[in-house]
């Protein structure tokens, strides 16, 4: 499994400043304690993506060779997930997601050692979440990205799939199951 992200991690890190200064400056306009209680992300909307908390061993679906080992924490409050991945061919990466309660739909961005970024976002709907956006090739041709996450015998699945002729057509890009770390 390679998720290759062609882009930059600073844009990542700039959009998390965006998103943390939007809300210090929103700050202002409540007291403390609404302050408090709004930034603690108690609302069930900040808890739909919870499932996928923990400390995982990756397979590419039917395999049983670990790919990747795959921590998921909660930060701020509890207010943003945080994703480590270690991949056992080097590849590492790291992504932080959101529920944006003002636009009402979860935010990822994903960033990793050899300078790829993906942004995607979308909704939590039938048991799963569904995220989506796009990147770029390594010849600049747009690319969309489906992923969806669903809980599954104890662990998580996370499948992903790629267009690139505008969502016409689709076509597999990863199958991974989560499984406990042992």
């Amino acid at each position: 499994m390679n998720r290759t992200f062609p882009g930059s991690e600073a844009l990542a890190a700039c959009i998390l400043v965006l998103l943390v200064t939007a809300q210090v400056r929103n700050a202002g306009s409540v007291s403390t304690n609404e302050f408090r209680q709004h930034s603690s992300c108690n609302a069930h909307e900040y808890k739909e993506f919870d499932f996928w908390v923990g400390d995982w061993d990756a397979f590419d679906f039917g395999g049983k060779t670990a790919v990747a080992r795959v921590r998921v924490d909660r930060l701020l409050d509890g207010c943003v997930l945080r994703e480590e991945y270690g991949g056992v061919d080097g590849h590492e990466g790291q992504s932080l997601s959101i529920y944006d309660s003002s636009r009402r739909v979860w935010h990822q961005s994903w960033v990793t050692n050899r300078g790829e970024l993906l942004t995607i976002e979308g909704t939590f709907q039938a048991g799963k979440m569904v995220l989506s956006g796009a990147d770029r090739t390594d010849d600049g041709k747009e690319r969309r990205v489906r992923g969806i996450w669903k809980p599954e015998d104890g662990g998580v699945r996370e499948t992903a799939v790629t267009s690139t002729d505008g969502g016409k057509t689709w076509k597999p890009w990863f199958d991974l199951v989560f499984r406990p770390h042992k």
